[in-house]
């Protein structure tokens, strides 16, 4: 069975594997696999980029988004045309160009959003996993072939097993055991920076206690040359009490939820402070 591994920290938001997918698909019929692609509004593997944070702490994620070829395709059960949406031997999922009748019910019932509708030919599309190119004895489609980092890998899932169990499912939640397989999903991260602003000067090695106000788990870090601390890899929409710690100084934060990424920014800690707040 065919599957995609996609590594976050080697993509570098390069976009080739997206104008791979453009220069394959759009003005080249594929039939019976696809039909071409319009040149605007679709793409059948297209990359995310969000900024998370706030100045000065900001960090650039880059999400390579396609077909997530479910083994439980939604896709595939709201289509009311026999043969429509089918699953090939190798996993890959195919919408027939010449048998599906532009419904749009597929469309509708896609949670990653990465089916998309072809007014002037009537019909749905998206991401084929290049199998017309598999077919013709390659080895990858062409946006793996494409990427200069080896973010992205595509093969058999025995060949790929060892990366395959480090990884995790996007959305992981709607159980839909998809065959795109990501590593390093970027997580939630809370940051800052703590001074002296009597001394006016940076704290440096200062301790820093992270506490999940619901597990008790606890994370430990120190400040940087610079000032600054991070917390990274949070799970999302917990909340965290910080301890904040210097000798002699401390200050206790609570609260903090990681529904986004937490930029606490500067905190003041002078000699001698003590305080608690929400």
């Amino acid at each position: 069975m065919k599957t995609f591994v996609i590594d976050l920290t080697q993509c570098v938001g390069c976009y080739c594997c997206q104008i791979a997918c453009k220069d394959e698909h759009v003005a080249n019929d594929w039939t019976p696999y696809a039909k071409p692609q319009p040149e605007t509004g679709q793409f059948w593997m297209g990359v995310k980029e969000t900024v998370r944070g706030t100045v000065p702490r900001v960090k650039v994620s880059y999400l390579p988004s396609l077909c997530m070829h479910c083994e439980q395709a939604p896709c595939q059960e709201a289509c009311p045309v026999e043969g429509a949406i089918y699953r090939r031997d190798d996993g890959l999922v195919i919408i027939d160009p010449e048998v599906c009748t532009g419904c749009r019910l597929c469309e509708e019932s896609c949670p990653y959003d990465v089916l998309f509708f072809n007014e002037g030919l009537n019909i749905a599309q998206k991401c084929t996993g290049c199998a017309h190119l598999l077919d013709d004895g390659w080895q990858v489609p062409r946006c793996v072939d494409a990427c200069p980092t080896d973010a992205l890998r595509f093969g058999e899932e025995e060949a790929l097993s060892d990366l395959i169990q480090e990884a995790e499912a996007y959305r992981p939640e709607l159980g839909l055991k998809t065959r795109v397989h990501y590593l390093n999903l970027p997580k939630k991260f809370i940051g800052g920076t703590l001074s002296d602003p009597v001394a006016d000067e940076v704290l440096v090695g200062a301790r820093c206690t992270l506490t999940d106000e619901e597990s008790s788990e606890t994370l430990t870090a120190q400040t940087d040359g610079y000032g600054d601390f991070w917390f990274k890899d949070l799970e999302d929409d917990r909340t965290f009490t910080l301890r904040l710690e210097t000798e002699g100084a401390s200050t206790i934060i609570e609260g903090i939820s990681t529904a986004t990424d937490v930029n606490l920014g500067d905190i003041a800690l002078p000699a001698g402070f003590s305080e608690r707040r929400p």
